[in-house]
């Protein structure tokens, strides 16, 4: 039987280059479409570039999809491309949707018209529950999302359940929490404190200096959630589920538990707030519910909150030549 091939939109990203190493494991041709940059960064696939296939698209360029789609011909596609960093959603909100929003419908007509048997993945976030009045929140959860990035993501949401129940694709989406890793992008606060935390450690950094310290997120590995995004298309009919740890955590908490990790006192001395990091409409409490993925596919989190923030101290703390002891 000829391998599966899986076709990866932001394979050079995370969620992307830990989902290609996934399905590389499991026998599969991993195809990925990446942006023509004059400096591409394949850092995070630098390992296994040699064993994927990567095609010039863009997810604001209709016949750079229809073209990729068409020569793969995919039996798998996972649409984890995006401009998914929340602040720059505000200063950049058309571009977000055009990328975020509209480049979901885009890839979804590429695969309608050429790989119509393929079975679709659509990284949705839980930025989209924003304003959130339930706890925790579930795939029965209202959308009420509070940032541009947050109502692009249920634009390509409800834009992946139309096509399921317009054209009879296998469409699915994947309402996952925070998920984070070493491979998380600098500008992200979760790898703005690990980073931050271990340039101090090294000496070469006083203090570290973020926004509001009291939201609460649900945060998990990003390794766990690759596995949920493989599982959400073996399932039998094509649905959606969370992807979730169930637990929240404040910006403090993991402010703290870094500063643990590496083995530095007084932190508290070390930490300075700024209001030019917060954001214009705030999140302030995200918790999950993944009961539908535990009970239909089996999933659920293996990586708790402070093993997690280790993970991503460890990494940066060797990134920066710090022994631990």
């Amino acid at each position: 039987m000829p391998a599966r091939t899986a076709l990866i939109t932001g394979i050079t990203g995370q969620d992307g280059s830990y989902l290609a190493e996934f399905l590389l494991a499991k026998g599969y041709r991993v195809t990925g479409i990446v942006r023509r940059l004059s400096s591409p960064n394949l850092s995070n696939i630098s390992a296994i570039q040699d064993r994927v296939e990567l095609l010039d698209g863009d997810l604001i360029d209709q016949s750079s999809l229809n073209q990729a789609v068409k020569t793969i011909h995919p039996d798998e596609v996972y649409n984890l491309g995006a401009q998914s960093f929340v602040a720059t959603s505000f200063s950049q909100p058309a571009l977000t949707g055009e990328i975020t929003g509209l480049g979901t419908l885009r890839l979804l007509e590429a695969v309608r018209h050429s790989a119509p048997d393929a079975r679709f993945y659509q990284a949705s976030s839980s930025e989209m529950f924003g304003h959130v009045q339930t706890e925790p929140q579930d795939e029965q959860t209202p959308f009420h999302p509070r940032s541009p990035y947050g109502v692009a993501k249920v634009y390509a949401y409800w834009a992946t359940v139309n096509y399921r129940e317009s054209y009879s694709m296998f469409a699915a989406n994947g309402i996952l929490f925070n998920h984070e890793s070493p491979r998380r992008g600098l500008e992200f606060v979760t790898r703005k404190i690990s980073d931050g935390v271990a340039r101090i450690a090294a000496g070469k950094a006083d203090s570290l200096t973020l926004g509001n310290l009291d939201a609460r997120r649900d945060w998990g590995y990003a390794p766990d959630y690759v596995d949920l995004m493989w599982r959400t298309l073996q399932a039998k009919v094509p649905t959606d589920f969370v992807g979730a740890t169930g637990e929240a955590h404040s910006v403090r908490e993991f402010v703290e538990a870094a500063f643990r990790a590496a083995g530095v006192d007084g932190w508290e001395n070390r930490l300075k707030t700024d209001p030019r990091f917060n954001r214009p409409a705030e999140v302030f409490n995200l918790r999950g519910s993944a009961a539908k993925a535990k009970r239909e596919l089996g999933w659920e989190a293996t990586t708790r909150f402070d093993e997690l923030v280790r993970i991503m101290v460890r990494a940066d703390l060797e990134r920066q030549h710090v022994s631990r002891g």
